[in-house]
């Protein structure tokens, strides 16, 4: 489920949460709230605002906001748009996810991999692969892009169509080494914040202090507008 997803799912989910709850309850013989009436804290004390609103702002909403905002603070848009033309390969429900338009933007993203001949070569080629391996009984029913890749080396396809077998080396690649270089830079930067005369740094402090650390290329781009230090980066200032 992407962040979009999520979004939708925010603003339209809770009433087919409900349906479902209500179903399970009436399967169960269990008392099914009324939405209508007001909510009563489990101290017995009654607010001013509905069971509907509780449930349904207070905690669905809630939880939602949290998702989102984990899946925005673990994903750059620049990640979840390179994630979003990956999964384009996908042969999952007889290549559903397929998107051209996708497929030719993750080429354009990789410009060192992809030169501007291939890339109008490969706007061809992935119409002839799609069509062709839709029609292929032995591509039926592939659980991912690696059970793909497998397949297509498998029946030599990846001769007859290099260019779409290119993306699906990236695709399998490229996500393994960039989280692991990120990971690894962030644990490098750690050891360095957090040494045993720091061993008592609290987690908020710590976050921000990885976060200026890590990314200091782009704090080392703020300029401060206080006349004392106008027109200098932090390390000039």
């Amino acid at each position: 489920m992407d962040k979009n997803a999520l979004l939708v799912f925010r603003k339209d989910g809770f009433p087919q949460i409900w349906k479902k709850v209500c179903a399970f309850c009436e399967k169960h013989s269990i008392g099914i709230v009324d939405m209508s009436e007001y909510y009563v804290t489990p101290r017995k004390r009654r607010t001013n605002k509905t069971n509907r609103h509780h449930f349904e702002v207070v905690i669905f909403n809630t939880v939602l906001d949290m998702q989102i905002q984990e899946f925005g603070d673990r994903f750059s848009e620049v990640g979840t748009e390179l994630m979003e033309n990956m999964a384009a390969l996908s042969p999952c429900d007889s290549f559903s996810s397929f998107d051209k338009a996708k497929l030719l933007k993750l080429s354009e993203i990789y410009k060192k991999d992809f030169n501007d001949s291939e890339r109008a070569q490969l706007n061809g080629q992935l119409d002839i692969y799609y069509h062709y391996l839709l029609h292929d009984e032995r591509f039926f029913n592939l659980k991912g892009i690696a059970d793909l890749s497998r397949l297509f080396v498998e029946t030599g396809k990846h001769l007859s169509f290099p260019l779409v077998y290119r993306l699906l080396k990236l695709t399998l690649v490229l996500p393994v080494a960039t989280a692991t270089a990120t990971v690894e830079r962030c644990f490098s930067t750690m050891k360095f914040l957090k040494t045993d005369l720091r061993n008592r740094i609290g987690d908020d402090f710590m976050n921000g202090a990885l976060i200026c650390s890590v990314e200091n290329k782009i704090y080392n781009n703020i300029t401060f507008f206080h006349s004392r230090f106008s027109g200098k980066s932090i390390n000039e200032a």
